[in-house]
């Protein structure tokens, strides 16, 4: 990995991450995924899917993984209580 990239988010589940990792591309924020879940990873731990951004974009890219996280899961007893 190029100088200057840092990790944003990590998942076990890898289409997560890609769900995270278009909605960056989305808006503008340029993210790479590292799938460490390939088998030579697999011998000790079931790996993690990371996304990483470039330091310069690092403060928006968190505050919109941030605000993907708490969007209501369609829940209609959530919304609600909010």
């Amino acid at each position: 990995m190029e100088k200057d990239w840092v990790k944003i988010f990590s998942s076990d589940r890898p289409f997560e991450a890609e769900i995270v990792k278009g909605m960056l591309l989305d808006n503008g924020i340029d993210a790479v995924l590292l799938n460490r879940q390939s088998s030579s990873y697999n011998i000790t731990l079931p790996g993690q899917a990371e996304l990483y951004v470039h330091q310069s974009q690092e403060e928006t890219a968190k505050s919109l993984v941030h605000n993907h996280n708490n969007l209501p899961t369609g829940d209609p007893n959530q919304v609600d209580a909010e």
